[in-house]
């Protein structure tokens, strides 16, 4: 028995290594059933096989292949993608695949028989031109979904049913691409694409399209106190804004909600009314309360105005406001103890309309300044530049030492008369500027000239109170106060008298019309003069308190005179009268001698 199972295990080894000779084949071909990207190359050598795999694909590298999404084509040639395939490599792996010794090759060739499998060849591509290639198809391709969307006509308000969108596979395009171009086949190769439903449906916004049809069946009345604002049905279509993209409320929104809101703003707010001071007979000054202000809440009154409107009945909807608090407070304002005129000083005016327009811009840039203990008081900074902007016109204006015409004339009236105020409260006074020419109509010597931003006027609250300056403008006359804490202070001046300096310079002009030395003076001139004042400040108890000197020098006026330069005629000399003959008797003129 046991010699038995050694001769038949002989024969089944011998059997099975004949059957691996019997389908060994040639080892220098490729095995039988052997296909390479869909082509038989059985039985080929693998340099046969690596040519006719190179011809075929030489001859599609300009066949375009068709590929398909959505009943829409596209065609793509492999050369645009620099497709290249290894088919050496290819067939390398094809004749490993039935590659052995003896018999073994003969079970891996009998194994391709009865399993056969299509070798597929190793690809590449331009990663560059794949790329640029899928989002040009997925442009084509990819369309958005649409929502389900309410619609408005008029009163009428419907739903304009959503759309599925389309959406390429980007990354999962990529191979099928370059696997379909590196093939022989040719036929449609559709591309992986995705649905992109909406998100809102038709369904989600029928009770918010019957809520909108509600919010456009009556109209509203919006309320604030005892005034009331009717808002008919076309206004709240106007006003109501449906949900777009994706949202699902209603709102009172939009170009046209914002236009109708800003109109109540100016119906409904008003400014807050800072607490200030009104002068009393007597020097005085009586604290007027502030006053809080009212700005519409436009956000809450919007979402108040559609809570109305969503409602069946009773649609009156309350308008929000807030408080706008003042910026001084009365109970700041009481805590400045202004109750009465440090100084004041009172300047007469004249001049032309512009200049007359200047002083009255100029007076209401300084009115209602508050000036806090210890500040600085500076003319410049408080005005600003004075610019035509601001609404400063021409007007005569010394420039130079000459009067010309100039932006801002008649600013100087303003700061003279500040300048004044200050000197009579008895306020140190740290800068100040003399005019370049003497002008009568201002107190000798206390002239103040102002010329944005280097010449300046400044005065310091040393009161340890706070002071209002406050001005008055009237058709002729500019009044300029300051009030405080009364300091009941003394002051004492002595202005020195006017002193010529230095006669004025002569400016001869000649005039071809005048005879030498023939003149005449066209312009007296003013000479350069010079002034001083001494002002002392004592205190309510007599102490003194400061000593200030202020000098003034003024600029000659040139004397101007034109010179005759036109020669005088000169007259022709006369010649000698000659004396008549006498006549002969016979009446004939005597013969003078030969």
């Amino acid at each position: 028995m046991k010699r038995f199972a050694a001769w038949a295990a002989v024969v089944a080894v011998v059997s099975l290594v004949v059957i691996g000779f019997v389908f060994a084949g040639s080892a220098g071909t490729l095995a039988t059933d052997t296909s390479i990207a869909g082509v038989d190359v059985g039985g080929m050598t693998p340099a046969h096989a690596r040519r006719l795999l190179e011809r075929r694909a030489a001859s599609l590298q300009n066949v375009p292949v068709t590929f398909t999404a959505e009943g829409k084509t596209y065609s793509i040639r492999p050369r645009e993608l620099g497709v290249h395939v290894d088919w050496r490599g290819a067939v390398a792996d094809a004749q490993r695949n039935g590659s052995g010794f003896g018999p073994i090759r003969g079970y891996r060739r009998l194994g391709l028989q009865l399993f056969p499998t299509d070798v597929a060849p190793p690809v590449e591509s331009y990663d560059a031109a794949v790329s640029y290639e899928l989002r040009v198809l997925a442009g084509k391709i990819d369309h958005a979904h649409r929502e389900a969307a309410l619609v408005r006509r008029g009163l009428h308000v419907s739903i304009h049913p959503g759309t599925t969108g389309l959406v390429l596979d980007r990354e999962a395009t990529r191979p099928v691409l370059v696997q379909a171009l590196a093939g022989f086949d040719r036929a449609p190769v559709p591309l992986p694409v995705r649905r992109d439903p909406p998100a809102v449906t038709v369904a989600r916004l029928i009770p918010l399209q019957r809520l909108a049809a509600r919010v456009v069946s009556a109209p509203v009345t919006l309320q604030l106190g005892a005034t009331r604002w009717r808002v008919p049905r076309w206004r709240l279509a106007t006003l109501l804004q449906l949900p777009q993209g994706g949202e699902t409320r209603l709102q009172i929104a939009g170009p046209a909600a914002d236009t109708y809101f800003s109109k109540l703003h100016r119906s409904v707010d008003h400014d807050p009314q800072d607490a200030s001071w009104r002068p009393v007979p007597g020097g005085s000054v009586q604290l007027v309360a502030a006053q809080p202000g009212v700005i519409l809440n436009a956000e809450r009154s919007a979402a108040a105005l559609l809570a109305a409107a969503e409602r069946p009945s009773n649609r009156v909807a309350q308008l929000v406001v807030d408080d706008a608090p003042p910026k001084l407070t009365t109970a700041a304002a009481a805590k400045m103890s202004i109750t009465g005129t440090v100084g004041s000083y009172e300047t007469i005016y004249g001049g032309d309309p512009n200049r007359i327009h200047n002083v009255q811009l100029v007076a209401h840039l300084i009115d209602d300044k508050l000036i806090a203990p210890g500040e600085t008081f500076s003319f410049n900074k408080t005005t600003g530049d004075r610019s035509a902007a601001k609404g400063f016109l021409e007007a005569p204006v010394i420039i130079n030492g000459e009067v010309q015409t100039g932006l801002g004339g008649g600013v100087c009236q303003v700061s003279t008369t500040v300048f004044n105020a200050a000197f009579v409260a008895g306020l140190p006074i740290t800068a100040r500027t003399n005019h370049a020419l003497y002008i009568s109509h201002y107190p000798l010597g206390r002239d103040a000239t102002v010329d944005y931003p280097d010449v300046d006027l400044k005065f310091v609250n040393d009161t340890g109170h706070w002071l209002l300056l406050r001005t008055w403008v009237s058709s002729d006359s500019l009044t300029v106060a300051l009030y405080g804490t009364p300091q009941h202070r003394r002051v004492d001046s002595v202005t020195q008298p006017l002193r010529v300096v230095s006669p004025p310079p002569v400016v001869k002009t000649d005039d071809p019309t005048l005879e030498v030395g023939q003149t005449i003076v066209t312009d007296p001139g003013l000479p350069a003069e010079a002034t001083s004042v001494e002002r002392k400040v004592y205190s309510a108890s007599g102490e003194l308190l400061s000593d200030q000197t202020w000098a003034s020098s003024y600029r000659a006026v040139p004397k101007q005179i034109t010179v005759g330069t036109k020669k005088r005629p000169v007259k022709p000399k006369q010649k000698p009268k000659q004396t008549a003959a006498p006549l002969s008797p016979d009446g004939t003129a005597p013969t003078a001698p030969r």
